[in-house]
């Protein structure tokens, strides 16, 4: 049942301890790890980590005035539940994190939207860390541009047809490569007030 919390500490005090551990030592390693440019709060009833619409305007394509889901991490009844979208959207992506998982000798139980887990020890925080390493905001938000090619929505649609008539290996690198730049882009221009001030404190 999706949570009523207004914020993550909110959140997190509302578990039992066990779990309160449990998701916190998994949010710890997503933070540790997790690319500039894509931020946490709380949505859809759980923690979440999102690509805030000043770096994608567009938002999520099945409510706009939500920014793009990247990642979640949740308390449901039965189970924990992981939430890693970007692996969803990558065959390869997939197969790596399957093979990590099972090389740690911990099952992975991972369903259509999610991985599921009912306590920490079933987690192997490491590939997790490696897992929001290997999906960076630009990649991410390439691949998304491409899933919504492939289902003829967004701004993607047209560039999508034209690589269809492409050979197969060029159909999802062309779209990455320019969302990737634009996204990048983006979050420099972030960055640019921030050194210009500590080049002038040195």
């Amino acid at each position: 049942m999706p949570s009523k919390a207004k914020t993550v500490a909110e959140y997190l005090a509302s578990l039992p301890a066990d779990r309160r551990e449990a998701i916190a030592a998994v949010r710890t390693t997503i933070l540790a790890n997790l690319d500039r440019g894509i931020e946490e709060g709380m949505s859809y009833g759980m923690i979440g980590y999102h690509v805030p619409h000043a770096v994608f305007p567009a938002g999520y394509h099945c409510d706009p005035k939500q920014p793009l889901p990247y990642a979640g991490l949740a308390s449901q009844s039965g189970h924990m539940a992981l939430y890693l979208m970007g692996v969803y959207f990558d065959p390869a992506d997939a197969k790596w994190l399957a093979d990590a998982w099972k090389k740690t000798g911990k099952k992975l139980d991972m369903g259509k939207s999610c991985i599921r887990f009912k306590k920490l020890d079933d987690v192997p925080l490491d590939v997790v860390g490696a897992a929001i390493r290997r999906m960076p905001l630009a990649k991410y938000v390439g691949l998304y541009e491409v899933q919504l090619a492939q289902m003829g929505k967004g701004k993607s649609a047209k560039a999508a047809k034209a690589a269809s008539k492409q050979p197969t290996a060029t159909k999802a690198a062309a779209p990455v490569k320019v969302a990737g730049k634009k996204v990048a882009a983006k979050v420099a221009a972030k960055k640019a007030p921030a050194k210009k001030a500590a080049a002038k404190k040195a």
